[in-house]
């Protein structure tokens, strides 16, 4: 199913760019990452949040915004990781601007209200899962692209949270397979965007609060 919404994306998008790279990534605690540290203690860098653990959760079924119950939601390990992610960006002392992004699907949004506070998190459709997205999944690879491209405020970092399959479409195979776990954050540093262009770099994969054997859901 991945690979059919990737082909999907490269026949309806512009192409990759320029900073996309072909290689993967092994995604890294944060602690064992200190030049992606130092980067982002300085500010001026995209991290984008996969959402945390979802694993043995029931699998979305009703498709719809607003429907917890006919969702995939974060299991209480993953309740724990979002809050231990918070924690973990603070005790770094890495600079993070308000308002964080979250993605509507609920285990996105909740993600970043139990790793941030809700009063610093606003909803954006931008951020959407790519299942629920009815027929407009070239658009929301669109404005992935185009967060993924504009600078945060100087001296901070902005923070994203969504999903991994639009994150793929709009950066490459580069974080595909095991690359790309549930509460790992692409480090993503922006380059400017134009009406018709986009230009960011992967720069690695962090994972401020792992969990050992997870990551990866396994839905019923």
């Amino acid at each position: 199913m991945l690979r059919r919404r990737l082909a999907l994306a490269c026949l309806l998008l512009p192409a990759l760019p320029a900073g996309a790279q072909q290689q993967r990534f092994v995604p890294q605690p944060l602690a064992e990452s200190p030049a992606l540290l130092g980067r982002l203690r300085q500010g001026g860098l995209v991290l984008f949040f996969r959402h945390a653990d979802t694993s043995g959760e029931p699998c979305d079924r009703s498709f719809r915004l607003g429907d917890r119950d006919g969702q995939r939601n974060l299991s209480q390990v993953g309740r724990q990781q979002a809050r231990r992610i918070g924690a973990a960006l603070a005790e770094a002392k890495i600079p993070i601007a308000d308002p964080i992004l979250a993605g509507p699907v609920f285990r996105a949004r909740d993600t970043a209200e139990l790793a941030f506070g809700a009063r610093r998190v606003m909803v954006t459709e931008a951020l959407l899962a790519d299942d629920y997205s009815a027929g407009r999944l070239d658009q929301l690879v669109l404005e992935h692209r185009r967060l993924f491209s504009a600078a945060p405020p100087p001296g901070a970092n902005r923070v994203l949270v969504g999903h991994r399959t639009p994150a793929i479409m709009a950066v490459g195979e580069a974080i595909a397979g095991q690359a790309f776990p549930e509460g790992a954050a692409l480090v993503i540093e922006p380059r400017g965007s134009g009406p018709d262009a986009w230009d960011y770099q992967v720069l690695g994969i962090v994972m401020p609060a792992p969990i050992p054997g997870g990551g990866f859901h396994r839905c019923q």
